[in-house]
């Protein structure tokens, strides 16, 4: 099996650009289930990925990070306004500092060698691109669930 038939999503995996909006990217993200998403630029090109994890970091106050019994002691209301930490705010401004490397695998990449891009790189996505542009996402979960089909 190649990557190009592993890939997620019949209609293609939801790719972002730097300047879309950070919370209705984040809405995605959460509706779709996704583990991250790949962030492209004008010409579908990947530049890195933004995994779900990331956007938690950005929306959790660096204070409850670092002491995490004072997540417990702080109510639902208050939880419920870190949505305000994304208004006005684009997809470059969730990213970390240093820019995450991304996995590229080639459409015709077997799946094993997919897997051990994910393993080795500990990515939950690899981006398959073609021609330096973006065909599609292989997901760890999609990818495993082909393995053990088996």
């Amino acid at each position: 099996m190649r990557a190009r038939d592993l890939m997620a999503g019949e209609a293609g995996f939801p790719a972002v650009r730097l300047d879309d909006d950070a919370l209705d990217v984040t809405r995605r993200l959460a509706e779709l289930h996704l583990p991250g998403l790949i962030v492209v630029d004008d010409e579908n090109r990947p530049l890195t990925i933004l995994p779900g994890s990331q956007v938690l970091r950005f929306l959790i106050p660096r204070y409850v990070q670092d002491d995490p019994a004072l997540a417990r002691v702080i109510d639902e209301s208050h939880a419920d306004r870190l949505r305000a930490n994304l208004e006005g705010r684009r997809v470059a401004d969730l990213l970390p500092a240093e820019k995450l490397p991304l996995p590229l695998a080639d459409a015709d990449d077997t799946a094993l060698e997919i897997a051990a891009l994910m393993a080795r790189t500990r990515s939950p996505l690899v981006a398959v691109v073609e021609d330096g542009r973006l065909l599609g996402v292989v997901t760890s979960t999609g990818l495993l669930e082909r393995l053990l089909a088996g």
